[in-house]
């Protein structure tokens, strides 16, 4: 998880890239997560990992830019939520969001890790096979290096794998990076631009959303909203207001969180799409995600479908070390 804005020695050695050639490989990014349709993305661990040289020399060539998911485990094909919950009529997305923006704001922890510690999260993942009817309840731990530089331990639906730590020339989104994050702004409306490109160092925030750009904004805000649990002051808050300011952002009511709460479901309807938020319909606190997960091909294939929620998240010295409160 780690990239943005002014990045430390983002270049790597190499020279900026012009506006033509941004444009260019942005387009060759949103080809590559186009393909195959529907989109298969990692199960709620977006994480958009590019040697910033390769960066360059695809530019140049016109070589189409690969997004790189973080190791592990299997692929999912994100979709919403039941077709046969109606849509919410009387709450827009937006205003469901920008009441979880203020709830945010009332509630948020005041912390700031350093470089070399680690973000600690325990999630809970109840995942039932459509087929069977078959439920199982997941325990799912990570241990995030804050600047990348040491191995993080990584979990994903009960089986875990260390994630090595970033090259030299490596960075990747969403980041957990403190310096990195602190530096993104809290107006949603230059955290919508600042999200077109994430691992560009200084946003022109001047220069108008194309409609071209809503696809690779949405993927860089949920990004940062489903993996990043910790985040300075303002830029969650800042970050559902953004979300929801996008097109095609939806508020379906009667989505079920996995502790069986009702809830406002907030959705993306575009081609990539990281699931459903759920959100309290009455104090608007952030519930959990509601997800869809394949395996298999053809006749063997099976899905999936995924609630889950974030039980604890703490920041530790060391990697597979459970903060006290946790035992």
């Amino acid at each position: 998880m780690h990239d943005l804005d002014q990045l430390r020695e983002w270049d790597a050695g190499a020279p900026p890239l012009d506006e033509e050639t941004r444009t260019r490989v942005r387009a060759g990014l949103l080809r590559a997560m186009r393909e195959p349709t529907p989109v298969a993305v990692r199960r709620r661990r977006p994480v958009l990992r590019i040697a910033l040289t390769g960066l360059v020399a695809a530019a140049v060539t016109g070589t189409v830019l690969v997004a790189v998911h973080d190791d592990g485990p299997p692929t999912r094909t994100a979709t919403p939520p039941a077709s046969s919950a109606p849509a919410l009529e009387n709450v827009s997305a937006r205003t469901v969001l920008t009441k979880a923006a203020a709830y945010q704001r009332a509630h948020e922890r005041q912390v700031a890790p350093r470089d070399d510690q680690f973000i600690y999260s325990k999630e809970i993942i109840k995942e039932t096979e459509k087929g069977t009817g078959t439920t199982k309840t997941y325990v799912d731990e990570d241990w995030r290096s804050v600047d990348g530089s040491q191995r993080s331990w990584v979990m994903e639906i009960g089986k875990g794998w260390w994630s090595p730590p970033l090259k030299g020339n490596e960075r990747v989104w969403p980041t957990q990076d403190w310096t990195l994050l602190s530096k993104l702004p809290t107006d949603p409306d230059k955290l919508l631009k600042a999200m077109r490109d994430p691992f560009d160092r200084t946003p022109d925030y001047s220069k108008p959303i194309r409609s071209d750009e809503w696809e690779m904004i949405n993927f860089s805000l949920q990004g940062l909203l489903y993996r990043v649990p910790v985040m300075p002051p303002g830029l969650r808050a800042a970050a559902y207001e953004a979300l929801g300011k996008i097109p095609g952002v939806k508020a379906t009511h009667g989505v079920k969180d996995a502790r069986g709460r009702v809830g406002i479901g907030i959705t993306y309807s575009g081609r990539v799409t990281l699931g459903t938020m759920i959100f309290d319909p009455e104090t608007y606190a952030f519930l959990g995600f509601r997800d869809t997960r394949t395996s298999g091909d053809g006749k063997d294939m099976k899905t999936y479908i995924q609630l889950s929620y974030l039980d604890s998240w703490a920041i530790v010295d060391k990697a597979k070390v459970r903060p006290s409160a946790e035992g």
